[in-house]
């Protein structure tokens, strides 16, 4: 069994797919918050 040595793994691509979650989850945040405020403004 080879020996784990760390920092070796490329993660290029699991990084690349935190900061999309990362955009997808900011701004869907703010679209809701955006939303919830346009509601309280038009009074539904």
């Amino acid at each position: 069994m080879a020996d784990h040595k760390h920092g070796e793994m490329d993660i290029t691509v699991q990084e690349k797919t935190f900061d999309s979650f990362i955009w997808f989850v900011s701004r869907g945040t703010i679209g809701i918050i955006v939303f919830l405020i346009f509601l309280a403004l038009v009074g539904a």
